[in-house]
């Protein structure tokens, strides 16, 4: 469950914003959010997006500290990519569902069985991971990356099952080893309540994450006829966000965790962004409150580290996506 807190009124909030700012002056600090998060933490960000667009950003500014609202593999991967800089995750018992599907030795075997094989890494993966695998990727540019390997070439992608079967569905190599994990959260995005909202909302359009249980769903829905192809788009978050501000539909399903919402509506207030799944809420997002951000700031206590040789083996792997290219809005 996530924590429960007490809304704050508008002068708390207020003052709440004034502390949290002063602080992060104080401090030298810059304050970034993934798009899952609680919306006032959202709001009083420096930066909201994904996590890779947030973690180049962490390389990119001066500050020499780093306040990440999200969960623990989305801070490493800001202090691989920033090792000069205080990485402060507020919570840092903010896992991943997906993250935690697969270790550091699981690559390793896997490897085992196929030597000549390609590791493909999912950014949503522990820094342990990453420094196993050769090549990261994010959900927007996954394809490209999968594209970059000779055809001639096994590919381990890991760890979601479902945005591994959809690059195999667009590459349209069969050469591709999935591993099997998954998001808690997207997977509870199936089919079954995809079509049930379809039927409700004929004449929505209708934006999926790669990683949600649906996806393959909403792909046949389009090539079936019964939702047109040019309503139905499956994408990034940060592609979600490009497509809203675009957007002339008067609604839109949004196949995603719930926090995306805030900024889908803010983007465009005037259309309808609404949930496939309202229950689709991350809890490991919704663990850092405004108390925990406040106390991050204030005390310096929720350090994230990584061993240096993790670190520099686990760059590499990043590296080498960034090097392919990937749309200034890409990301999970």
């Amino acid at each position: 469950m996530a924590t429960v807190t007490a809304p704050m009124d508008t002068r708390a909030r207020q003052e709440w914003a004034e502390e949290v700012r002063r602080l992060a002056r104080e401090r030298d600090a810059v304050i970034l959010a993934h798009n899952y998060q609680r919306p006032e933490i959202q709001d009083i960000a420096d930066h909201t997006g994904d996590s890779l667009a947030l973690s180049r950003l962490a390389a990119g500014v001066e500050a020499s500290t780093i306040v990440f609202c999200g969960v623990h593999f989305m801070a490493e991967t800001a202090k691989i990519l920033s090792p000069e800089k205080t990485i402060l995750l507020p919570e840092p018992e903010a896992g991943c569902s997906l993250a935690d599907t697969i270790t550091a030795d699981d690559v390793r075997k896997w490897r085992a069985e196929h030597p000549e094989a390609v590791v493909v890494a999912y950014v949503n993966t522990t820094a342990a991971v990453k420094a196993e695998t050769d090549i990261c990727c994010t959900s927007s540019n996954a394809a490209d990356v999968i594209r970059s390997v000779p055809e001639d070439r096994e590919i381990l992608f890991l760890p979601d099952q479902f945005l591994g079967a959809h690059v195999k569905r667009v590459t349209g190599r069969d050469n591709i080893h999935v591993w099997m994990g998954e998001c808690h959260v997207h997977a509870g995005i199936d089919g079954h309540t995809l079509r049930r909202r379809v039927e409700a909302e004929p004449d929505a359009e209708l934006y999926v994450h790669p990683e949600c249980g649906c996806a393959t769903s909403a792909l046949y829905l389009a090539a079936s006829g019964a939702v047109p192809q040019e309503r139905v788009k499956v994408l990034s978050t940060g592609g979600m966000l490009s497509a809203a501000e675009k957007t002339t539909a008067g609604k839109v399903l949004i196949a995603t965790e719930t926090g995306m919402l805030h900024q889908l509506r803010a983007a465009n207030p005037t259309t309808v962004f609404e949930p496939v799944n309202s229950r689709a809420e991350c809890h490991y997002m919704k663990m850092i409150t405004a108390e925990k951000l406040l106390a991050a700031l204030r005390h310096g206590t929720t350090e994230i580290t990584v061993p240096e040789d993790i670190a520099a083996r686990a760059r590499l792997s990043v590296e080498r996506m960034v090097a392919i290219g990937s749309p200034s809005r890409g990301g999970e």
